[in-house]
């Protein structure tokens, strides 16, 4: 097999020190502030981005240290394979979100809606599109049973 070898263009820096009190998803804090710092030269890869309301950041969960083909999600005690939850356990450990973009200053994204460890390397930033990115129908899977009231389900944060 192929090696693949990514680097990261910036760094995550957000207020959460610990894992435990990320929220599960950035949409279930969105009060929250978060800013993300690229490498000086790839500075000019922000251009135009301050046009679009929010962005999909990809990065990767350097806490993680174990590899899972199976686990247990936060919002119950049965455990799931592995891509059909969001664990950072992942073969990869690759992570994304999609955050909201309050400003753009220089090489800094600041934005809220925000799920990541201080500290995170960036791997890269992709624009938000509503006609690429939005889908009608959506089966969530397991997840759906959670959500079926309308309410965000009590666990939110990670524990």
């Amino acid at each position: 097999m192929e090696q693949i070898i990514m680097r990261p263009i910036g760094v995550i820096h957000s207020p959460y020190t610990e894992s435990k009190d990320i929220p599960i998803q950035g949409t279930f804090d969105d009060k929250v502030e978060a800013w993300l710092e690229l490498k000086d030269e790839y500075t000019n890869g922000l251009k135009d981005l301050d046009g679009f309301s929010h962005a999909i950041i990809i990065y990767y969960f350097h806490k993680s240290h174990r590899e899972e083909v199976e686990g247990k999600p936060f919002l119950e005690q049965d455990k799931h394979g592995i891509f059909a939850i969001r664990s950072p356990h992942r073969p990869n450990h690759i992570g994304f979100s999609i955050i909201k973009i309050k400003g753009i200053k220089a090489n800094k994204v600041y934005f809220t809606e925000v799920d990541v460890l201080d500290g995170t390397p960036l791997l890269d930033i992709k624009p938000y599109v509503k006609y690429f990115d939005s889908r009608d129908n959506v089966v969530s899977g397991w997840l759906d049973k959670h959500f079926e009231s309308g309410n965000i389900p009590d666990k939110t944060r990670i524990k």
